[in-house]
């Protein structure tokens, strides 16, 4: 009970001297405001950026392997891309997909496709440079894209090479003005195609591509209209894993598969490149890393001159006060009483300043929201540790005045002007 009342009493001294001083306050507050609205501002956009990107990650797959020409990154251990060494690579082919579906045991869905640009056209609407997707009929599961109106292609419908599509949520829009686009012909590089279906609005990912901007139209026919076979056009087969299938024994599978079908001698490199989305998972840990401790680093330096602040006007309230301090010490008040309440005045002080910083930063969230797409949240670790900072650092700054205020002698204070 004697610690609670020793506690209540140091804080109303506290209250009493902040509510005295307001100017001095208010500075004070300033200072430790800037610096937590600083570093906690700069860990918010961190967080909401890596949460962006780790969410766009995860719907592609962890389980998913991209079959290319191209690898993502340098091979590792190694900062330089040795391009030269895969330019004269051959492509992946359909073929190339149909084996590893065969032969593959691991793989749940396995995909080709092929990108190109067209101009898309219907009645007198048109459309320019629009990512025309060529694929094989398995993309649906792979993918897990949902269809709004009619239907996707099958099997036989993709081998047989018809001229069907399926476009996107915003080619409905731009062509047919958001009506069913189900049975409507439209013309693609001059060859007439018959829309089965259309795609749900899904928005774009974090590299700016979306099944709502593009077009999709079987593999066998896209033979007839571009030589995807002879030219490098970015094709690429994505193989899905069966459920709970380990990763190392799904990637030596394909690269097993892959390296068969190249006819690669047991001390040939491989020709082909199997892209993963850990790699890219991979290097933005490494990427979020050196900004949180340039954000920490920043930040340090934001609360270092907030606590500067502090403790200098903590030194000037001990002058102020030093008269009440004799006459609290000469009527029995112990050095830990005196130490407390300082302290204390320091960290309510550094405490009020956090919150208005993190207020600050609530208020900055809600704003950037509201202007743009950019989705930033102040997330309750960030919050903890705004509070936690403010009141450690309230707790560093208060210390020495409050011990240069507990050392005081009690008679030479009481005699102080």
């Amino acid at each position: 009970m004697l610690l609670f009342r020793l506690i209540f009493e140091s804080l109303s001294f506290a209250g009493n001297s902040l509510r005295g001083n307001k100017l001095r306050t208010f500075l004070s507050l300033l200072g430790i405001t800037i610096g937590i609205f600083a570093i906690i501002s700069v860990f918010t956009v961190i967080d909401s950026l890596e949460n962006y990107i780790r969410e766009n990650l995860n719907t592609l797959g962890n389980n998913m392997v991209f079959i290319q020409k191209w690898p993502w990154t340098p091979p590792e251990g190694e900062n330089e891309y040795p391009w030269w060494k895969y330019l004269n690579r051959p492509v992946p082919t359909v073929e190339d997909a149909e084996v590893i579906a065969r032969q593959s045991a691991l793989s749940q869905h396995v995909v080709f496709f092929v990108g190109l640009s067209s101009t898309i056209q219907y009645g007198n609407a048109k459309a320019d440079d629009i990512p025309v997707l060529a694929t094989t009929y398995d993309l649906m599961d792979t993918w897990s894209v949902d269809i709004e109106h009619g239907r996707y292609y099958t099997e036989s419908e993709m081998r047989s090479g018809m001229a069907l599509t399926v476009v996107g949520s915003e080619l409905v829009d731009r062509l047919f003005e958001g009506r069913n686009p189900v049975g409507k012909e439209i013309k693609i590089q001059g060859h007439r195609f018959y829309v089965i279906g259309s795609y749900k609005r899904k928005g774009a990912d974090m590299f700016g591509t979306s099944m709502d901007q593009m077009i999709q139209i079987p593999v066998g026919y896209a033979a007839n209209m571009v030589d995807f076979r002879n030219r490098d056009m970015g094709q690429t087969i994505n193989v899905k894993a069966r459920p709970n299938v380990d990763s190392d024994q799904f990637m030596a599978e394909l690269e097993g598969i892959m390296r068969t079908l190249h006819r690669l001698k047991p001390m040939e490199e491989n020709d082909f490149a199997l892209n993963e989305v850990s790699v890219i998972s991979t290097r933005f840990d490494a990427f979020f890393k050196v900004f949180n401790l340039a954000g920490t680093v920043i930040g340090s330096f934001s609360i270092l001159v907030g606590g500067f602040g502090i403790a200098n006007i903590m030194f000037v309230s001990v002058k102020e006060r030093t008269h009440i301090i004799g006459i609290q010490k000469s009527l029995g008040a112990k050095r830990y009483f005196i130490l407390l309440e300082f302290i204390f005045e320091a960290v309510i002080l550094s405490l009020l300043g956090g919150v208005v910083g993190l207020m600050l930063v609530f208020a900055g969230t809600g704003i950037v929201r509201a202007a743009s797409d950019l989705t930033l949240a102040l997330s309750m670790g960030n919050v903890v540790l705004g509070l936690l900072v403010s009141g450690v650092i309230g707790l560093i700054s208060g210390f020495m005045p409050a011990l240069t205020a507990a050392r005081l002698d009690p008679v030479n204070a009481m005699n102080a002007v």
